[in-house]
């Protein structure tokens, strides 16, 4: 398909069958510069930001006539938005403070949880292996930033404390083995 239509796109008008007066075309774009074409049949026309509250009004093709025996009051603003004071609005509404009235018999009250137990302290082997582990890429992230030059011992010490650390951390990971074969007598109903 695009194949037969290249062969279109590169011919002039003329060679197409259909005159073209560029100067007509640019007259007609002159002629009708700043006016703006009527709305076609059956439209309803242009709303300003100032009007959108108002009613729809009919399309174009049928001007608005005043019912009998009604006076014709200018139109304003159907809808509002709700104004608040200073201070008092949605946003300001707090909830009140619960108190042991609110509870029922059967509420046993606020649940405060007990403190979480300490951290576990580690040893100074695990201490220096996480610092390999972490310390050796960002050794060579700093010379590579930095432009330090790459010496045998700047590459050694990054790349073996990050091996050498990962290493002692899975070493000394701790395994399901020390469990007795016996897991207990199963549930307990």
């Amino acid at each position: 398909m695009a194949e037969h239509d290249s062969d279109r796109e590169d011919r002039e008008p003329e060679e197409q069958g259909v005159p073209f007066d560029e100067d007509a075309a640019w007259a007609a774009i002159v002629a009708g510069y700043g006016e703006e074409p009527k709305d076609p049949p059956g439209t309803k026309p242009f709303k300003s930001i100032e009007d959108l509250a108002l009613l729809e009004p009919e399309t174009n093709d049928e001007p608005s006539r005043p019912q009998p025996g009604k006076e014709e009051k200018p139109a304003g603003p159907l809808g509002s938005s709700i104004s608040f004071a200073p201070g008092v609005g949605p946003r300001d509404y707090a909830a009140r403070e619960p108190s042991e009235d609110d509870f029922d018999e059967d509420d046993e009250g606020h649940f405060v949880p007990p403190e979480p137990p300490p951290l576990p302290t580690a040893d100074t082997t695990a201490k220096f292996a996480w610092l390999g582990v972490i310390g050796g890429p960002v050794l060579l992230l700093l010379a590579v930033l930095f432009g330090w030059e790459m010496t045998w011992w700047l590459a050694t010490l990054s790349v073996g404390g990050f091996l050498g650390g990962f290493a002692t951390l899975v070493m000394r990971m701790r395994t399901d083995d020390d469990e007795p074969d016996d897991p207990g007598r199963g549930a307990v109903v």
